[in-house]
């Protein structure tokens, strides 16, 4: 889950997940040895998901343009892990989509999606984002 948005087999639909997480450490020259290191906090964490989304068959492209929006507005949204485990707070940073088999409409057959998430500190008014992206979606569906 980023925010409200699920990601399943049908219809968003994520097919790889890398992450990247760092410390950052610093270090300070010693004399007649190895530089010192202090460990001064948690560093980047980062996460890149691709899939792949079929508009025309099962849907999936109103989840991504809700994306597309989280990232516009610089959302902080949740993120959960298939198994329950909350990795913590990430904003998007970069959406990339490739339309493969255009169909008439300009929409690809085949949709071919990355997403590139930031860990960011938690915001206390990040409910009100996924309410207001909960309204968004109802109004959507009518």
């Amino acid at each position: 889950m980023i925010g409200a948005i699920e990601i399943d087999t049908f219809p968003f639909s994520v097919d790889g997940v890398t992450r990247t997480a760092s410390a950052d450490i610093a270090t300070k020259p010693l004399l007649n040895g190895l530089k010192g290191a202090e460990f001064m906090g948690e560093g980047d964490d980062k996460l890149y998901l691709r899939g792949q989304i079929l508009p025309s068959k099962i849907g999936g492209l109103t989840e991504l343009e809700a994306l597309h929006e989280h990232m516009r507005q610089g959302a902080a949204l949740p993120v959960m892990r298939g198994d329950g485990r909350r990795l913590g707070t990430f904003a998007i940073t970069d959406i990339r989509e490739t339309h493969q088999e255009l169909l008439r409409d300009g929409v690809g057959y085949v949709v071919r999606h990355s997403i590139t998430l930031k860990k960011v500190p938690p915001q206390r008014e990040a409910g009100n984002q996924v309410v207001s992206y909960l309204l968004q979606l109802f109004d959507a569906l009518r």
